[in-house]
């Protein structure tokens, strides 16, 4: 009897270690959640010529943990981010990265806010709420010193200087916003020049296609969508000499708390970016981002051009000559030009810009 009932106590408890080891624990922020966003992958490395830094954190010396990162759906966004999952840099750092997708950057730092994300990517326009005290950014991703525009063949706009009087769809609070007020002072223009539809990003393409609007202000693979669509429509590029730069960010009182956890990722996170800002890799990273956003390579491969990615050594460059710094003072004055912050508004951007953070991650 006694070794029936020990056969059946183990029979029990193999049976509860089994049930144990079948729980994944995932949970989906929005149905466009990517099956595979919440874990980190390995990466097929083949033809990668990129020298990553050589700063780096034995895994099984630090504390294993979760970040929860926001990320909207385009290349932009995640280049960097899927570049350092599917390499193993996050890895390397006992970071596990759960990917959850927002159609902006004010979104984002809402969902920060309310607690349910550590971390996120933001383009230019959500800049302005770094500057308003709502958030600190911890390190750069991308930058470009032009914008662009899509207007419809019927609107007969050939320039900027074309857009009074037309009807332009934005995206308040955003690097629509901010792209919009370039154009605008560019042009001679201002908000009472133009007849303005603030809508989410995403409803921009069926506005264009029904000839709502004359005008979107939108980004990548939204950009995309409406020259695929709408007949006709074509791309204004301008340059008025501002620089339009993407970040990830943090709330202050994460960053206060959480120093090391940012130096952990922003390391990981050069390492990806020296694998996904070579060319030679741009195939492969447009299709890690094609799977999680579940659109085309081809489209995705579109978005490579979009704008300058900084790899390692360029942000050690830029951080040891002041080109870094002289980015997000210019942001900010860009800001001020197009009126999305007032004078009074207006910070030291070193207080907002976590320079340590950059400079520990990057060795320097």
């Amino acid at each position: 009897m006694k070794k029936l009932t020990a056969l059946l106590l183990a029979f029990v408890m193999v049976l509860s270690l089994a049930a144990c080891g079948g729980d994944t624990g995932n949970n989906a922020s929005t149905p466009n959640n990517s099956d595979n966003a919440n874990q980190s992958t390995e990466a097929n490395n083949t033809g990668d010529t990129s020298e990553p830094a050589e700063t780096g954190t034995d895994s099984e010396s630090v504390e294993p943990i979760t970040l929860r990162i926001a990320y909207m759906p385009n290349y932009a966004s995640l280049w960097g981010v899927l570049s350092a999952m599917n390499t193993g840099a996050f890895e390397e750092e006992g970071i596990t990265v759960e990917l959850w997708e927002f159609a902006d950057g004010p979104s984002e730092i809402a969902a920060m806010e309310g607690g349910s994300i550590d971390l996120a990517y933001i383009g230019k326009g959500a800049h302005t709420l770094c500057i308003q005290g709502r958030a600190l950014v911890f390190a750069p991703s991308s930058v470009h010193t032009s914008d662009k525009i899509v207007v419809t063949a019927e609107s007969g706009i050939e320039s900027i200087e074309d857009l009074a009087g037309k009807r332009i769809a934005y995206n308040s609070g955003s690097s629509s916003e901010s792209t919009l007020q370039s154009a605008l002072s560019q042009a001679g223009l201002t908000e009472d020049d133009v007849e303005l539809f603030d809508m989410d990003v995403s409803y921009m393409v069926s506005a264009m296609v029904s000839g709502t609007v004359d005008v979107a202000v939108a980004w990548n693979p939204y950009t995309t969508e409406i020259l695929n669509q709408v007949e006709g429509a074509k791309e204004i590029e301008f340059s008025n000499g501002s620089i339009n730069l993407s970040s990830w960010i943090c709330l202050p009182d994460y960053a206060e708390e959480n120093h090391d956890i940012l130096v952990r990722f922003s390391r990981a996170l050069y390492k990806g970016m020296d694998y996904g800002s070579n060319p030679d890799n741009w195939e492969q990273v447009a299709q890690w981002c094609a799977d999680t956003t579940k659109t085309s390579l081809e489209a995705n491969l579109a978005q490579t051009g979009d704008a300058t990615w900084f790899d390692s050594a360029t942000l050690i460059s830029n951080m040891q000559d002041g080109t870094m710094e002289g980015y997000y003072d210019h942001l900010q004055q860009d800001f001020l030009d197009g009126e999305s912050i007032t004078e009074d508004e207006a910070v030291d951007m070193s207080t907002v810009v976590l320079y340590d953070v950059m400079r520990e991650a990057l060795g320097i």
